[in-house]
Parts: structure tokens; sequence; C-alpha cells
């Protein structure tokens, strides 16, 4: 399944890369983020749950931040396995300047087993946008807790 998703941030794009990688900022930005533990560098151990419409359960699995180059593009590497089934996505982070501030484009390649992958790719994708559309925003708000400290 692919999926793309877009957030305009209100900071410089140099800020958005260095706050959108934050652990502080991925901790509280991850929805339903139970856990969120360093393995080693730029790997999290992370526990998550969910409850967005036929999607519910405990997921648990691993965040891992690869390919950078700064300051505009860095790949999310995301692992989980839980009750409903398995997720495994690829996330292409592109962080683009603007008049306004940055815009972070995603585009996301998403697998799914289990019920995930049997409640159909249009009710996952929906599903997916909805956590994506969350998870930027609680960036957003935890950015503007730390931007003044970058």
């Amino acid at each position: 399944m692919q999926l793309a998703y877009s957030h305009p941030f209100p900071y410089p794009r140099e800020t958005v890369w260095k706050l959108i990688q934050d652990e502080r900022v991925l901790r509280h930005a991850i929805p339903g983020c139970k856990s969120f533990s360093h393995i080693e560098q730029d790997s999290y151990h992370v526990e998550m749950g969910l409850s967005v419409g036929p999607v519910k359960g405990l997921f648990s699995g691993q965040v891992q931040i690869a390919n950078r180059q700064e300051p505009g593009y860095y790949q999310l590497l995301v692992k989980g396995k839980g009750l409903p089934g398995e997720i495994d996505a690829t996330a292409h982070m592109h962080i683009e300047e603007t008049e306004q501030g940055a815009v972070l484009n995603c585009q996301m390649e998403v697998m799914v087993t289990g019920v995930l992958a049997s409640v159909g790719q249009r009710v996952m994708g929906g599903v997916a946008k909805l956590v994506l559309g969350q998870f930027f925003k609680a960036a957003e708000e935890e950015m503007n807790k730390l931007a003044s400290q970058v």
C-alpha cells in the first residue's frame, strides 16, 4: 500500500530537521505511545495502542531513522507486531523550505498482514492517514515547546 501525507510547520527547514528526529518529539508524537526506549543510535523500541475504526490493539516494534541527507531527507523504518497483525513500513521524509516555514512530505510504503490486511486497503489507507495526521499534529505541538532551545 502506498500513502502520501504533507504537513506544514511554522519553522525553518533546519529547525524542523533537528526537531522531527528528536527523541523527545518522537516519544510524544507517536499516537497511543505506551513506551519508547532507545535501543542503539537512531533505533528505538516502541509500544503503542491503537483504536481507530477496525484497527484495535497493542503493537510492539522498532522505529529506525536511516539514510539521512541533511537537511532535506531521511527515512523512517517501522516494524511492528500485535494481535491485529504485522506492519512493515518505510517512510520517505522530504523537508522543503517555504516562505511560511517548512513542509514535510511523507511518502510511505506499507505492508500489513493478519486482520490488518483483511480490512482492506481502502480502510487501512484511511486509518494510516488519520494516524499520520495525529503524529504530525502532535510533533508540531512538541516542537512548539522545544523550538526555542534549537
